[in-house]
């Protein structure tokens, strides 16, 4: 089912998840753990990545065929704009459409982790452009990514905003980047209504696992650690299972009071890690309201 539409018929918020598509075979023993256990869990969607660059392209579709067609996972397909020509994005939605998948998440990609970093703009430079070409070409429905505390690359918070705005008046709905105060999130959704646009957009969720991975998300995505969360987190830096205690502790406490304020659902970012989020569902199930 289109994500709007499931929205739109839902009785309560939605319950979603994010995963990665496999590397190596460890990886891959790990994904298949997690979706064994996601088969038995309420999920209403889950959305796959895709790596810079489109280096997991093979994978990311494999993988959304498989959530479709093996575990009826609804899956939303991550799709970029960076290093593709408009051929290549037309015959990877081609594809999409002729499994049946109506869900894409349009972004437009990253610098790659390692390496040179280099950026490759596609020929859409755009998430807008991949948005409305998905849309127009491909009747797909289409979110965007949206940043609580802005993107990192926008020149100023009122500026990203705005385009956020713009690419919401095209796509059916965004789904945050991870964040950990409920005000930056009620703020993007205030200021976006101030500029005439109420689409749905879904809070991302990460329940933080250790330390470190923390900082690097951190530092990718831009998102700033409030110091609330860093002193929470701190003391168990050198005790892994306590701080996956803690760090799901604190992605429990932000997912209800989140959901007490009404919001369209919860998007955990799973790192394909099935006990955090099992956690996180079983906290927040009875706040769904199915």
């Amino acid at each position: 089912m289109k994500i709007n539409d499931l929205i739109k018929r839902s009785s309560g918020a939605l319950f979603s998840i994010e995963l990665w598509p496999p590397r190596t075979s460890t990886s891959e023993r790990k994904l298949a753990e997690a979706l064994s256990v996601f088969s038995h869990v309420d999920i209403d969607f889950a959305s796959i990545t895709y790596g810079a660059g489109g280096s997991t392209r093979d994978n990311t579709h494999d993988l959304v065929i498989k959530l479709d067609r093996q575990f009826n996972l609804n899956p939303v397909a991550h799709l970029v704009t960076a290093s593709h020509s408009e051929a290549e994005l037309r015959a990877i939605l081609g594809r999409y459409r002729d499994h049946g998948i109506e869900n894409l998440l349009a972004l437009r990609g990253d610098p790659p982790i390692e390496g040179s970093g280099r950026f490759e703009v596609g020929e859409f430079s755009r998430a807008i452009q991949l948005a409305e070409f998905a849309k127009d070409e491909f009747s797909m429905c289409v979110g965007v990514a949206a940043h609580p505390g802005g993107h990192p690359d926008s020149c100023s918070l009122e500026e990203d905003r705005k385009h956020l705005a713009e690419k919401l008046r095209v796509a059916d709905f965004a789904i945050t980047q991870f964040f950990y105060r409920s005000s930056d999130y009620l703020r993007l959704v205030d200021d976006l209504m101030h500029l005439g646009v109420d689409k749905p957009v879904i809070p991302g969720i990460m329940a933080p696992t250790s330390y470190s991975t923390l900082q690097k998300m951190a530092q990718l995505s831009g998102t700033e650690i409030p110091a609330t969360v860093v002193e929470r987190l701190q003391p168990y830096e050198d005790s892994p299972e306590d701080f996956k205690k803690a760090g799901t502790e604190v992605a429990i406490e932000l997912s209800l009071t989140l959901l007490e304020a009404g919001v369209p659902g919860v998007h955990i970012f799973t790192m394909n890690q099935a006990s955090t989020t099992l956690d996180i569902f079983e906290a927040v199930k009875g706040n769904l309201l199915r």
